[in-house]
């Protein structure tokens, strides 16, 4: 029995280099601290607090060039375990998540828990039932395995196209978050930054693929963690001597939960299906934080983590990346890594809610007259919040404020130096780029590999496969970008309908490809087909109030739909060959050489 190594492929200066990045990056925001205490120029700030660590996510990425397609599609099986799974805690719900979730933290409190739990759910269930098997086959694409594990093409090519819909979706919330917080930096119009970043991606991307996106994700998605956690980190020390914000968060909650009682917000009983989530722009707090279903119904709760925990699992931007572990153990670890410091950043955006309610909370809980602090009049000159006019004090219910403005505040409201509000904002464009990245880069090679040479009898030329490649790489950038400009939608709309378009269109037909011998093409061809149309129907049919649900509840029709539809199809027609019931069987043994790289071989074999 042939095994396949591990360690040997990795190369142990990884830590030397990435310690080299850190040091970079710390060197940058130190030294701008320091130039902001003698007085440069805003400006000199602005731009070196923006443009130096891009300058560092290009350099690795264009320093990984590569001529090999196994490098380039699954940077050559040596990816570790552990910047696997910073790269895909980071990605999963990207720089949406960390802005427009933070948030919703603040403004719905514990509701928004349906989003932690789908995420972490979805990790699991990625790691328990696909992540080793899908390994095991190795294909570069999502639509590449179920082509080749059903033989045939146009599985293949419907798969395709129907991924490819979602992916745009989330490109296009992540371009839209990161062009908002990249104008933290300059006063651009959000077309010139989504351009940009577009540029950005493309450039760093196109010389080695998934090589580059391995080791340029990892750097962006350690700035963005440490963006995330420096300035809460400092607030806990102000407010609570302990500079673990996750821990220490738990006693100012109660103390703003006796506020809100006193202020006199309300306790809400909503409906079963309620998800009533703040949007964009300035919306008032509500409701008390510690108050479950408040906004947010108990089955809406059930639908949307379920419906997370099966978008994560299948999402063709996240799946193919264990492919680029050198064995099984390193990407069964890599969900474990990526599982804790997912949980590590929900944690966090929780803390900054929490510490961000604190501070109003102080505002109108003091004795004597209302006296506003100065960040609160520079807030409210950002337009990122407003109080009622109406006469009398002002309660915590009298406040309105900017969903996606809370995690970018937080600095201000803790009248920290401008170089931490700069630092926040460039760690959510590091994780704009992440994800933006690992999104173009995944579509890229779908468009490449599975739609133009999807039905080609043998694959091409490495040369010309790799220009392909990088011209669909930037040509998937692009699209999502014109997309980004010409939509008026909410980011994180976007991003739940994406995940709950992925979830029901691949996750059933992905976990029965393994775990039913007896699923055919048919099958997998009507699940794929229904999951799909009926979610997208009911995502039209909600947002315009035909069902009197949110459209990111479609995935609770459009799941079961495409379940039902791949067993109904599949036992209606004739049970598959001998040939594919023995490949599920070596799909099944996740140790071994992987099944692509084999066949891979063997085609060389005979051009020989």
């Amino acid at each position: 029995m042939s095994h396949t190594r591990r360690t040997g492929y990795v190369n142990p200066r990884l830590g030397t280099y990435f310690g080299i990045f850190m040091s970079a990056f710390v060197a940058i925001a130190l030294t701008t601290l320091i130039l902001e205490g003698l007085g440069v120029r805003d400006e000199a700030l602005r731009l070196t607090m923006f443009l130096g660590p891009i300058a560092l996510y290009a350099a690795i990425g264009i320093s990984a060039f590569t001529r090999e397609p196994i490098d380039y599609f699954a940077a050559g099986r040596r990816v570790p375990a552990f910047y696997t799974g910073l790269a895909l805690a980071q990605t999963a719900l990207g720089a949406t998540g960390l802005v427009a979730l933070t948030g919703v933290f603040f403004l719905i409190g514990f509701d928004a828990l349906c989003f932690v739990i789908g995420g972490l759910a979805g990790f699991v269930v990625m790691a328990v039932a696909l992540a080793a098997f899908f390994r095991k086959f190795g294909a570069f694409t999502l639509p590449s395995y179920l082509g080749k594990r059903f033989d045939s093409r146009a599985l293949r090519l419907v798969a395709a196209v129907v991924l490819a819909i979602p992916m745009l979706l989330i490109m296009a919330a992540e371009l839209k978050i990161g062009a908002y917080a990249a104008t933290w930096f300059y006063p651009m119009a959000p077309s010139a930054a989504v351009l940009a970043l577009v540029a950005v991606v493309v450039v760093t991307l196109a010389a080695g693929g998934m090589r580059s996106l391995a080791w340029s994700s990892a750097a962006q998605s350690l700035a963005a963690l440490i963006a995330l956690l420096v300035p809460v980190a400092i607030v806990a020390v102000i407010v609570t001597n302990l500079p673990l914000p996750q821990l220490s968060a738990g006693p100012i909650l109660r103390a703003v939960g006796r506020a809100e009682a006193a202020q006199g917000l309300p306790i809400i009983l909503p409906p079963a299906l309620a998800f009533d989530i703040p949007g964009e722009g300035l919306s008032l707090i509500a409701k008390r934080y510690s108050d479950a279903f408040g906004s947010v119904g108990p089955l809406a709760f059930v639908i949307v983590t379920l419906s997370l925990a099966a978008g994560l699992a299948s999402a063709p931007w996240l799946l193919p990346r264990v492919a680029g572990t050198p064995g099984v153990y390193e990407a069964r670890k890599s969900l474990g890594w990526a599982t804790l410091l997912f949980g590590i950043s929900m944690l966090t955006i929780a803390a900054i809610a929490v510490f961000m309610r604190d501070y109003l909370t102080d505002i109108v809980t003091a004795a004597g007259p209302i006296r506003f602090p100065q960040w609160f009049e520079t807030l409210q000159e950002r337009g990122i919040l407003t109080v009622a006019a109406e006469a009398g004090r002002p309660t915590l219910a009298s406040f309105s404020v900017s969903r996606d403005d809370v995690l970018l505040s937080l600095p201000i409201v803790a009248e920290m130096p401008a170089v931490l509000v700069y630092l926040a904002a460039g760690g959510v464009v590091a994780a704009a780029l992440a994800t933006t990245g690992a999104v173009a880069l995944a579509l890229g090679n779908i468009l490449s590999e599975d739609i133009i040479y999807g039905l080609a009898p043998a694959p091409a030329k490495a040369s010309l496969r790799l220009v392909v490649s990088r011209l669909a790489l930037g040509a998937a950038a692009a699209l999502a970008g014109l997309i980004a400009i010409a939509t008026p939608t909410d980011p994180l709309n976007l991003m739940l309908w994406a995940i709950a378009l992925t979830g029901a269109s691949a996750f059933p037909v992905l976990v029965l490809s393994i775990w039913w011998k007896r699923l055919n093409v048919f099958g997998a061809m009507a699940g794929v087909i229904t999951g799909f149309g009926v979610t997208t129907l009911a995502i039209i049919a909600g947002e315009s109030g035909l069902t009197g649900t949110d459209g990111a509840l479609a995935a609770a029709i459009g799941l079961p739909a495409s379940a039902v539809a791949a067993l109904a199809v599949a036992y209606a027609t004739p049970a598959p060959g001998r040939h594919l019931l023995e490949l599920v069987r070596d799909i099944r043994v996740p140790g071994g050489e992987i099944l692509y790289d084999r066949e891979m071989r063997h085609q060389r074999r005979k051009k020989i």
